[in-house]
């Protein structure tokens, strides 16, 4: 086992033996296996588009098994075993398609033609003696952006799932994914690997603006909207990740059965959606950010959902109240299946006490993306003009249980009460709550949203740069920023490829990235880790 693919690899260099995530060597190694039979799919569905053989059921499997790879995904490793042995049985029927069409089904890579091991062990002894992404002639700094562009992948892979869920494609997209996969098991060059990492990021940009388009076509624009921070009495189930469909659904099959809605971690800005906060019993927000779930959930009365990502090891004392769906998985847990019928975690709720008590916690906003933010533009504008507003900070990602990420704590308690900080993602449960008032009837802190919600956080950053005629990187906009998983990875890459500099990047750099694809990226977009406190940045960006 050899992982690095997350913020919070062993000693800053990889997990070895056990992941910090939960992730076990069986599970690292046959999602290894897994990707290199991809790639093998992707190699013929790459030749398929070249003679007009293309199949979108092909290509929605290629993302959601490189979305399953991502970390805190899914950790069952027979699940693994079924997606590996689709994936092969996918691209030996596309050969035949594409052998008919005229084109190619003979390639260079082993991957074309690897067959799988028939039982998990000896699956994952294949795992381990893979080497998918080797040295180039020893050169490392060429691996290291073949993982990143492999880690930008599952990111943008995830990206395009969530958004096809909602009916929103796009072919080229999926072509992308499907070549650059392929790529990755061909030699290139160093100018050729940095193009196609920033390429990585332009397509995801594309992929984002289609997530967004089908949250709020689907949903509605959110608006703002107070989330209470506590419960009352009544059964409860609370839902996690990052799926709106999966809780529209949850929310529709819960109607006047007396059961509560709670979102979790990302799950806090659903409030926000005109058809979502409609219904009566979609009442609040419980607990913070995915790695403070066992802490959390051991003490929640009801049923627990998990939709997409962010799970981690459920403690014995909850796991019967546990549930997955989608690609998200862990052993032994219950899983509800593509029907998405949620019976038994309504029946698990109703068999628990849920709560019983009144408790006020205070509460929260949200709903302050693209359109609620650009609805106000002229006020922002003006407060700009006239120096009320000195300054904007976007202080969003992921967040984790590594030290170092009081930072981000510390950082919004000390920005100035002439600035603004918009935030998004996880990351922003380290200050979701804090009371930073407001500025000309503009609460200082928005709530962007999801990670997904990337693609409005962007708008608002182009919107205000074409108000004062100026690029992005004129703005009195700094953007600090925490990571943990390749989603975070593939949005940085689109940052980089819209040109925008002098980002900060923390709480430590990704050990994948070796220093001299470091000092590229510093030297094209002065791209540079977060301070040692938070009062060395603010001195350095407000002087």
């Amino acid at each position: 086992m050899f992982c690095n693919q997350c913020e919070q690899t062993v000693k800053g260099i990889a997990c070895t033996s056990m992941g910090v995530c939960g992730k076990t060597e069986p599970v690292a190694s046959i999602e290894d296996v897994l990707t290199y039979a991809v790639q093998g799919l992707c190699m013929v569905a790459s030749e398929g588009r070249k003679v007009g053989v293309v199949d979108n059921a092909v290509d929605r499997f290629i993302c959601e098994a490189i979305f399953s790879c991502l970390t805190n995904v899914d950790f069952d490793p027979a699940r693994f075993q079924v997606l590996t042995n689709k994936a092969v049985e996918l691209r030996e029927a596309m050969k035949a398609k594409v052998a008919a069409a005229g084109g190619v089904t003979e390639f260079a890579s082993a991957a074309a033609t690897f067959t799988p091991a028939e039982s998990l062990v000896e699956l994952e002894e294949q795992g381990a003696a893979l080497n998918f992404i080797p040295s180039m002639d020893g050169n490392e700094d060429l691996r290291s952006l073949k993982q990143v562009i492999l880690y930008g992948l599952r990111g943008l892979a995830a990206y395009a799932d969530h958004a096809a869920i909602l009916g929103q494609e796009d072919d080229e997209v999926y072509a992308f994914i499907n070549q650059t996969m392929s790529d990755l098991t061909t030699e290139m060059d160093l100018n050729n690997l940095v193009g196609l990492t920033l390429k990585c990021g332009e397509v995801n940009l594309r992929a984002m603006e289609l997530l967004d388009a089908g949250n709020t076509g689907t949903y509605g624009h959110p608006v703002p909207t107070t989330v209470p921070l506590g419960h009352r009495p009544n059964k409860a189930i609370l839902v996690t990740g990052h799926d709106l469909k999966d809780l529209a659904m949850l929310l529709e099959q819960t109607q006047g059965k007396g059961i509560d809605i709670y979102t979790h971690g990302e799950m806090l800005p659903c409030h926000g959606y005109p058809e979502l906060k409609k219904y009566d019993h979609f009442y609040g927000h419980y607990g913070t950010a995915w790695q403070n779930q066992q802490k959390e959930m051991d003490v929640f009365p009801g049923a627990v959902l998990f939709t997409t990502n962010c799970i981690q090891k459920p403690k014995d004392s909850y796991t019967d109240n546990v549930f997955t769906t989608g690609l998200v998985g862990w052993p032994d847990v219950a899983h509800i299946d593509n029907n998405k019928d949620f019976t038994p975690v309504i029946e698990r709720a109703l068999a628990l006490p849920g709560f019983t008590d009144t408790t006020d916690q205070g509460s929260v906003m949200v709903g302050f993306a693209r359109n609620t933010v650009l609805g106000v533009a002229d006020k922002v504008i003006d407060a700009v003009k006239s120096k009320a507003i000195r300054h904007f900070f976007l202080v969003g990602g992921c967040d984790g249980a590594k030290p170092g990420r009081n930072y981000y704590t510390e950082l919004v308690e000390k920005i100035p009460s002439d600035c603004m900080v918009l935030t998004l993602a996880c990351g922003k449960f380290r200050f979701f709550d804090k009371q930073l008032g407001d500025i000309g009837g503009i609460p200082r802190l928005l709530d962007v949203g999801q990670c997904n919600d990337a693609y409005s956080a962007i708008q608002i950053a182009v919107a205000l740069a074409g108000a004062f005629e100026c690029g992005v990187n004129d703005l009195p906009l700094s953007m600090i920023l925490s990571w943990y998983e390749q989603k975070a990875v593939v949005i940085l890459l689109t940052l980089l490829s819209l040109g925008i500099k002098d980002i900060r990047l923390g709480p430590s750099l990704p050990a994948f990235i070796t220093p001299n694809v470091l000092n590229v990226l510093v030297e094209n977009f002065d791209l540079k880790p977060v301070a040692a406190t938070p009062e060395e940045d603010l001195k350095t960006i407000l002087g």
